[in-house]
């Protein structure tokens, strides 16, 4: 095109400020540039949702696409075809006057062509003597090749968007696939844990995949599930191990031997007596009065009041421990007891823990049998939730009392306590430090 040169309607068709854009556009064409007509078009039709265009638009400019003379477009052999209706209509599969019309419009709109309009608003071209083309009316398809570089982006964009897609699907289906067959086969071999409530949430997932999901809306069910996976894996691994356990306990009680059977001495598991100490035996110890063998108890390692606790949980039923981001997602509330309003790390939350654990009247002896049975990571994560959940719990102290006797059993898990906070607080973040 000209440059600087403006070309409006004929008719009663409007002017609008985006025409002028696509003109502008199409004088910014670089100098040799050429594109094929069919690559270019099989590009726009990949690229067509973020074009804006239809699919009977699309077959309105594959009709025009072959009134183009040559299979590459460029400035050199012309960007102006001039079909009549009749003709293009038969192009575009018989595709009527009114209609053609509506869905040229659509691709003027969309940037794709332009018009250049006669005086009287005919199509047509002006030859010289030796039947070259000096001057023609029509449709411009110069917004195709200044645009071409856009379009092929769009148009990979596009395709990697799609190949990503069918990827987070398959891998939905195959979560869901596992989830499903993990909770029938804990069922079916009475593996201790709360599958009733895993089954229901992940019914509640499933329901809440949409038809056509976006990539944003896989992802994010998808961290769902696979956490939920997660969490059935830990159980039943855990469950095996534990039978292992028994099994290898069992064994060696078998072939336990004792060359004095009279001796009733039998040392603790966890403290044994001191070097140089004689070792206290049952005798001994039934014979003494309850105050003195509550005495005689090992005294707890200094600090574990003042929020670091140091248990380690007991051997058979440690918790898996879950990112601080996502816990601090679940039970927000926590924040507020941290140092200086914020959490940072684990040992900001144990503080907190502590702190809140006072609050909400829970016993030092509680909150020390929960850092030993479940990790003191595990149990600041269950005194945040508590709190999150404090209106609905009569006892805390009480209630982690329990949560901490279902875990030496192998009977709690702390990942869909987490996820149904997640889904409570509707996913919204705070500030964590």
């Amino acid at each position: 095109m000209e440059s600087g040169y403006v070309t409006t309607p004929f008719g009663r068709r409007p002017m609008s400020l985006g025409m002028l854009a696509s003109q502008q556009l199409a004088g910014t064409i670089e100098p040799g540039m050429k594109r094929s007509k069919w690559k270019l078009f099989r590009a726009i039709c990949e690229a067509r949702p973020a074009l804006g265009v239809t699919d009977r638009a699309l077959t309105v400019l594959d009709a025009l696409l072959t009134f183009y003379p040559d299979d590459e477009i460029s400035e050199e052999k012309g960007l102006i075809v001039f079909p009549s209706n009749a003709q293009l209509s038969l192009r575009a599969r018989g595709m009527t006057p009114a209609t053609l019309r509506r869905h040229l419009a659509v691709l003027v709109e969309a940037g794709l062509i332009l018009r250049k309009d006669s005086p009287n608003g005919k199509r047509y071209a002006r030859r010289d003597r030796a039947g070259a083309i000096g001057e023609a009316f029509g449709f411009s398809v110069a917004p195709l090749l200044a645009r071409a570089v856009e379009i092929e982006n769009l148009a990979a964009q596009t395709i990697a968007d799609r190949e990503l897609l069918r990827a987070m699907r398959e891998r939905l289906t195959v979560c869901r696939r596992d989830i499903s067959k993990l909770i029938s086969t804990a069922i079916d071999e009475a593996v201790p844990g709360d599958w009733e409530q895993m089954t229901m949430m992940f019914r509640d997932l499933v329901a809440r995949i949409p038809r056509m999901a976006s990539i944003d809306e896989l992802a994010a069910l998808l961290d769902e599930m696979g956490l939920l996976r997660e969490e059935a894996v830990n159980l039943l691994e855990n469950h095996i191990k534990r039978k292992k356990i028994d099994a290898n306990e069992s064994q060696i009680e078998r072939h336990k031997q004792n060359s004095n059977p009279d001796s009733i001495y039998e040392p603790e598991p966890s403290f044994g007596p001191k070097q140089g100490e004689k070792a206290v035996t049952t005798r001994d110890r039934m014979a003494e009065p309850p105050d003195a063998q509550r005495l005689k108890q090992p005294r707890l390692p200094a600090g574990r009041d003042s929020g670091t606790p140091s248990a380690t949980p007991a051997a058979g039923h440690s918790l898996q421990s879950f990112p601080l981001g996502l816990v601090l997602q679940a039970c927000p509330a926590i924040l507020d007891y941290g140092p200086d309003g914020t959490i940072g790390n684990w040992r900001d939350l144990m503080s907190a823990a502590v702190v809140v654990r006072s609050m909400l009247g829970v016993s030092p002896s509680a909150y020390e049998e929960a850092c030993a049975g479940m990790g003191p990571e595990n149990a600041a994560t269950v005194i945040a939730c508590i709190l999150e959940r404090g209106g609905h719990i009569n006892s805390p102290g009480g209630y982690l009392r329990d949560l901490t006797r279902r875990t030496e059993r192998g009977e709690f898990a702390i990942g869909p306590m987490l996820m149904a906070l997640v889904r409570a607080n509707g996913g919204v973040r705070r500030n964590a430090g």
